[in-house]
């Protein structure tokens, strides 16, 4: 693991994804977004590289799924 990581509060968390606050905080309630990590007693802040891996696949995700409904729509 890199000895540097770079930690996103939650504005910009929110500003990368494009998800509302609430919205983040259900998706990691139901296992669909990576856990923020402790930065003191009332702070949180996420790794950039687990918010980038969860953009990654989401993009591959969403690249699969309109290929198949593209491929569906012409026939």
């Amino acid at each position: 693991m890199s000895s540097s990581h770079r930690i996103l509060r939650m504005p910009a968390v929110c500003n990368v994804t494009g998800m509302a606050r609430s919205s983040l905080y259900k998706a990691i309630k139901d296992g669909q977004f990576p856990s923020a990590i402790s930065l003191g007693c009332r702070s949180v802040g996420w790794l950039e590289s687990d918010v980038q891996a969860w953009l990654d696949t989401r993009i591959a995700l969403s690249r699969t799924c309109t290929h198949n409904v593209s491929g569906g729509r012409h026939g």
